[in-house]
C-alpha cells in the first residue's frame, strides 16, 4: 500500500500537467458559458483519485484513469441536462450529444489523444484573446490550466485571493458573454495570435526566473509550467513557428542557470561570479537544437535575438571568454525590432565591457528621461556600478539606496546593502 504523502504527491504533479487538458475538453463539451462547471468536473474527478487510490494503490495509467473518471462524470451532466438549457445543444458540435446512440461515441471523439491536444492549444489562445488584459491572461492560465488553486495565483502576484477571484470573475464573464470555444486559429491568423501567447508565457516565465511577487527569487513552479505550455505548442504542427521554438530554446538557456544564482543562504549571485559547473549541459543542449529549429522559414522575432543572446553566455568557458561584441550585434538587432527601454539599459552594461564605464554611463543618463526606467531598481543599481568604476563613490551608493526603494525582492535587498556597506567600508 503507498502512502498518502506517496499519493498526494503522484496526483498533485500529475493535476498541474493534465488539469489544463481536461478543463479545455470540457468547456469543448458544455460551452465556455459553462467554465464552472468544466472546473468542477475535474476537482471531483481528482478528490474521486484520492480517494480511491489511497485503497487500492496508483493505478498503472494513473492519466488515463483521470480521465475515464471525468469523462464517465460528463456523460453524467449530459444525461442530466439533456432538457435544460443549462448547456447549448443547438451547437452543431452537441448535436449528436442528446442521443444515447451517439452519446457515448461522440464524448470518445472528444478525449482522442490529437483532440485533447489541439483543444488544449486552442484554449490557450482562447485565454489569450487581445480583449483580455494580459494580466487576467496570465491569471486565467495559471488558474485553469496549469491547476493552481486561487490561493497559489494570488501568492504569484503578491496579492488577495479577492482581488485574483475578481479577475478570474471578469474573465469567465467575457468567455461566456462572447462564448469563445477552445480553438486554434485559422492559418492566416495564427501567427498574430500566437505572439498574445507566447507573451503569456514569457510574462509567467519571467515571473518564475525572477519572481516579483513572491519571498522566492526564483519560482520553479512557474518555470516548469511556462516550459509545458512552450512544450505544447512545439509537439503540435499547427504552432510549431519559428518564434515558439525561439522562446524554448530562451527559456532553456536561462533555466539552465538555475541552480548557480543563489548561494545557499539564499543569496544573489552576480553573471560574472557564478559556477559554471553547475549549468546544466542538457538543458543548454536542448536550447541550442531549439535555436537551430527556429532558423527556419522567414521570422526573425525578439525572441530569437534574446535566445541568441542566452546563447552567447551559455557557450562562454568563463565570463571573460563571452563573445561581448556579437552579444551587442544582438541587443542593436533587438532594438531595432522593437524599442524596449529596458533592452536598452541591458546594452548599456555590454557597451560598459566593451568601451569602458565613462560611455555607457553617458548611454546610461539618456536613457535616464524614460519614466519607466526612472523607477527601475536595475537602472538605477547600474547607474551605481558605473560610478562605483568610475570611483565616484558617493553617487555610486546614492544610486544602490535609489535601487534598494524600488525592488521588494529580499534577495536583491540583500545584495544592494552589502554593496553598499562594500562602499561605505572603502
Amino acid at each position: 500500500m503507498e502512502s498518502t504523502n506517496s499519493i498526494d504527491h503522484t496526483l498533485n504533479h500529475l493535476f498541474r500537467q493534465e488539469s489544463g487538458k481536461m478543463v479545455s475538453v470540457l468547456i469543448k463539451i458544455f460551452g465556455s458559458e459553462n467554465i464552472e462547471m468544466a472546473e468542477d468536473v475535474v476537482q471531483d474527478a481528482l478528490l474521486r483519485a484520492l480517494e480511491v487510490w489511497k485503497f487500492r494503490g496508483v493505478p498503472d495509467n494513473p492519466r488515463a484513469w483521470l480521465y475515464r473518471t471525468a469523462k464517465n462524470k460528463a456523460i453524467d451532466i449530459i444525461r442530466k441536462n439533456k432538457h435544460s438549457r443549462t448547456i447549448d445543444f443547438s451547437d452543431p458540435e452537441r448535436q449528436l450529444l442528446t442521443s444515447e446512440y451517439t452519446l457515448t461515441p461522440t464524448m470518445n471523439g472528444y478525449w482522442e489523444e490529437a483532440q485533447i491536444q489541439d483543444d488544449f492549444l486552442g484554449m490557450m489562445y482562447a485565454c489569450c484573446d487581445p480583449e483580455i488584459s494580459p494580466e487576467n491572461q496570465v491569471t486565467f492560465i495559471l488558474k485553469s490550466l496549469c491547476g493552481f488553486s486561487t490561493k497559489e495565483v494570488a501568492k504569484s502576484f503578491l496579492t488577495s485571493e479577492t482581488t485574483i477571484s475578481k479577475r478570474l470573475y471578469r474573465t469567465k464573464e467575457y468567455f461566456r458573454n462572447h462564448k469563445i470555444a477552445p480553438q486554434i486559429p485559422s492559418s492566416e491568423h495564427i501567427a498574430s495570435r500566437t505572439q498574445s501567447v507566447l507573451s503569456a508565457i514569457y510574462l509567467m516565465f519571467n515571473e518564475g526566473y525572477n519572481s516579483t511577487h513572491s519571498e522566492d527569487l526564483i519560482r520553479n513552479d512557474l518555470i516548469f509550467q511556462s516550459l509545458h505550455l512552450c512544450k505544447a505548442m512545439l509537439d503540435n504542427e499547427k504552432t510549431q513557428l519559428p518564434e515558439v521554438y525561439a522562446l524554448m530554446a530562451l527559456m532553456c538557456f536561462h533555466t539552465s542557470r538555475v541552480d548557480s544564482r543563489l548561494t545557499e543562504e539564499g543569496k544573489l549571485i552576480r553573471l560574472e561570479d557564478q559556477d559554471r559547473s553547475l549549468w546544466n549541459k542538457e538543458l543548454i543542449a536542448a536550447g541550442t537544437n531549439y535555436l537551430f529549429k527556429a532558423g527556419s522559414g522567414n521570422t526573425f522575432s525578439t525572441y530569437h535575438c534574446e535566445a541568441s543572446i542566452a546563447h552567447q553566455h551559455c557557450i562562454a568557458a568563463t565570463y571573460e571568454d563571452t563573445n561581448w561584441k556579437i552579444i551587442l550585434y544582438f541587443y542593436n538587432m533587438l532594438l531595432s525590432i522593437e524599442d524596449d527601454p529596458v533592452v536598452a539599459l541591458n546594452r548599456c552594461l555590454v557597451i560598459s565591457i566593451l568601451h569602458g564605464p565613462e560611455q555607457a554611463l553617458k548611454e546610461l543618463k539618456s536613457l535616464g528621461k524614460d519614466p519607466i526606467l526612472d523607477k527601475y531598481y536595475l537602472y538605477h543599481s547600474s547607474l551605481a556600478a558605473m560610478y562605483e568604476q568610475l570611483e565616484e563613490k558617493d553617487l555610486a551608493i546614492d544610486h544602490f539606496k535609489k535601487a534598494l526603494e524600488l525592488t521588494q525582492s529580499k534577495q536583491e535587498q540583500l545584495f544592494l546593502n552589502e554593496r553598499i556597506d562594500y562602499l561605505r567600508d572603502q
